[in-house]
């Protein structure tokens, strides 16, 4: 903008609006990551717009930070992710595990005991403690069991390591059910979360996604306030309640609907896309 001051002619510089969020935190599986678990160009995009603006992306996700490894090196990441349902910090820039927490080995028996004499033999899972973490599962698990997974069929040997979380899967009683009686039984002793259908997953106490969040926010200088977050699944309501402005993507789950601010799009349909892009797409100057 050009005004005349005392016959001069003064070059006014031009206000540059701050964004409406300076953290954007996303789930990756079911959100960021289409069914194929790649990223769109148009997501790509989206992000770009994110950085330059000034603001910062911060994956947030349930996957052990050696799991999403590949993924973020994909994407191009190079920040702090949250990975491990919020039990772990990870510097993907300089591939280093900043911080862990395990699972006591007597405490998750004690759970599959407790649950079991309430609804019966349970599947068994477990993530192995880093830097190892490998996904142990019982045969049962069937075709739930994913690529890579280490696959028994004697207990005894899931509780051979350290732990970090223990997953359980029941041939006949959905996850919601699982997790509200493992919840039921357990009165906080540990942290029971559903992010994957037929699989309940439990955590150390007091780990969700939203303390992960909130510890690396501090240490990237955000708070709660600065942020909008994305999700898709129970795990997320944590996430979701501690951000300013939470976005459910369409399909997600119905508890996780019913708390978002929003409900965008897809994950195919690039949904995380479509808000950032109304988010953080500069306004034209006018005439």
């Amino acid at each position: 903008m050009v005004t005349l001051r005392s016959g001069r002619i003064v070059w006014d510089a031009v206000p540059v609006p701050e964004p409406a969020f300076r953290l954007v935190a996303t789930d990756l599986d079911g959100t960021l990551l289409r069914s194929d678990l790649t990223v769109s160009a148009r997501t790509r995009r989206a992000l770009d717009l994110v950085t330059a603006s000034g603001a910062h992306h911060l994956v947030v996700t349930g996957r052990p930070a050696v799991a999403c490894k590949h993924l973020l090196e994909n994407l191009g990441y190079r920040g702090l992710a949250v990975c491990g349902q919020g039990a772990q910090l990870y510097d993907a820039g300089a591939d280093r595990l900043l911080s862990s927490l395990a699972l006591d080995r007597d405490l998750a028996r004690s759970v599959v005991d407790r649950v079991e004499a309430e609804l019966g033999r349970l599947e068994l899972g477990i993530v192995t403690s880093p830097p190892e973490s490998r996904f142990k599962v019982t045969a049962g698990f069937g075709e739930r069991v994913r690529h890579g997974w280490d696959l028994t069929t004697d207990r005894d040997l899931l509780w051979t390591s350290p732990i970090d979380k223990l997953i359980l899967h029941h041939p006949d009683v959905d996850e919601d059910r699982l997790a509200a009686v493992t919840r039921e039984l357990t009165g906080g002793e540990v942290t029971v979360v559903h992010s994957v259908k037929g699989m309940v997953e439990v955590l150390p106490a007091g780990t969700d996604k939203g303390t992960g969040v909130a510890r690396a926010a501090e240490l990237l200088g955000f708070t709660g306030a600065d942020t909008v977050a994305f999700g898709d699944m129970p795990n997320d309501i944590p996430l979701l309640a501690w951000a300013a402005h939470g976005v459910a993507v369409a399909g997600a789950h119905q508890d996780l609907r019913a708390m978002a601010d929003e409900v965008a799009p897809g994950n195919d349909e690039d949904g995380v896309a479509a808000v950032l892009e109304r988010l953080f797409t500069p306004l034209e100057e006018g005439p």
